[in-house]
């Protein structure tokens, strides 16, 4: 399964939820779905944003958890 990792790089750099939805500027329940891993898809642009933000490579935002298939 694929998943965003932005709740694990708000903790690791010890920011906030709302420090993140104000950064990014957009809709707070499309970002809150984006953190809650319950979006099928993402923009480039967004995920270049984030890397932005997070001052990270895309590959910290974006991982691959194998055994957690979400539909079998």
């Amino acid at each position: 399964m694929i998943q965003v990792n932005v709740k694990e790089l708000l903790k690791k750099q010890k920011r906030s939820k709302y420090w993140f939805v104000k950064n990014m500027e957009g809709g707070y329940q499309a970002l809150t779905r984006l953190m809650e891993n319950q979006t099928s898809s993402i923009r480039f642009d967004t995920l270049e944003k984030m890397c932005d933000l997070f001052d990270c490579e895309i590959g910290e935002i974006i991982v691959r958890k194998k055994g957690n298939k979400k539909h079998e």
